[in-house]
């Protein structure tokens, strides 16, 4: 595996829909952002009638609120002890947009360009021609040689240079289609969701196939998740000298990959908890899903369906990133609670 690649078997497939969005590797068009943006995150403390002001009231709400609601009555058959409320959150596509390509895969095409003038030896390398003049089908043509580039960008420096990187690329990278920091395209309703559930008790994870390292330095402020309660793929590290100090030092090496039945051994090792409650939105995230349902009390499972394209995108089971096919139908015959971006979402990205 190589160096930051959560999904790095899909690559070809992540570039092909970016070929296909008609997004440029490098550009970024001025598209207007969400138009429809018009709510702001419910606090804590917000009567439960108001603490989901974004979700329309349909079935997806309804079953949310209920589910939340049996949980937490004291005295119920149903009611769950507040050290057993975990809640599990899949991240690209259920907490913010995976479209046209997934966020974590731009940065690591944007590391390969700022390391490029420290490897003169990569001008004759094909993948690396094809990314500088845009070439999507010799990129393509070219994976192997584009995840070997990567893997050298994405390695060798310690972890503190590296959370550094990642903080500074958030901080200025935009999103190619609606032109807003990738930060920005969280959604209103999860935001929400999340704060609801915290004010009702449940400790809340992110369980994604994107690195840890991609994601703690920005989870807290996005989501109000700390930095330990994030499980993901993870990369190579050893122990080893920085500029004189001992440091962590990243390899070029995926360790553990944290997607489709990778999911409930993340959990389980990072969490030692099963979650009674689990959303996600795409196959990968499946046996989260089907882990969670199956345990002992009440359980809940939640599919976020990208069916919005005019808000956001439209995308299931053809879909190269975020497919979803086998959970869908799982979750009519398991009667997981499916969210219609469309219908059940007043608001999808947070007002400006």
């Amino acid at each position: 595996m190589q160096a930051d690649l959560p999904r790095a078997a899909a690559t070809a497939a992540m570039l092909l829909a970016l070929a296909a969005s008609g997004v440029g590797l490098g550009g970024c068009s001025t598209a207007p952002a969400d138009p429809s943006a018009k709510s702001t995150s419910a606090s804590a403390s917000a009567p439960q009638a108001d603490a989901l002001p974004s979700w329309r009231d349909g079935p997806a709400k309804q079953a949310i609120v209920k589910f939340v609601s049996d949980v937490t009555r004291q005295g119920s058959p149903t009611y769950v002890p507040p050290e057993q409320r975990v809640a599990a959150f899949d991240n690209d596509g259920t907490l913010w947009s995976e479209q046209p390509l997934y966020f974590q895969f731009f940065f690591l095409l944007d590391q390969v360009r700022a390391a490029a003038p420290q490897h003169p030896e990569w001008r004759n390398n094909p993948a690396f021609k094809a990314l500088m003049a845009n070439d999507l089908a010799k990129v393509i043509a070219n994976e192997k040689q584009l995840l070997q580039l990567i893997a050298v960008a994405n390695s060798g420096m310690n972890v503190d240079d590296y959370d550094k990187t990642i903080r500074n690329w958030i901080a200025s990278a935009r999103h190619p289609k609606f032109n807003r920091p990738y930060t920005d395209l969280v959604y209103q309703p999860q935001l929400e969701l999340l704060s609801y559930l915290r004010a009702n008790g449940f400790k809340t994870y992110i369980v994604s196939g994107g690195t840890i390292e991609f994601m703690r330095p920005w989870v807290e402020q996005a989501y109000g998740i700390p930095p330990e309660q994030v499980v993901g793929s993870t990369q190579a590290v050893r122990y080893g000298m920085s500029n004189g100090k001992p440091a962590l030092v990243r390899d070029p090496k995926l360790e553990f990959i944290n997607d489709g039945p990778g999911k409930p051994v993340g959990i389980y090792r990072h969490i030692g908890r099963r979650p009674i409650l689990a959303v996600g939105n795409s196959d990968g995230d499946f046996q989260m899903l089907e882990y969670t349902t199956t345990g002992d009390g009440p359980r809940l499972a939640v599919l976020v369906h990208h069916d919005d394209a005019e808000r956001e995108f439209a995308y299931d089971r053809a879909s190269k990133i975020g497919k979803l096919d086998k959970a869908l139908d799982a979750a009519k015959v398991r009667g997981w609670t499916v969210i219609s971006m469309k219908q059940d979402w007043q608001a999808v990205y947070p007002k400006r």
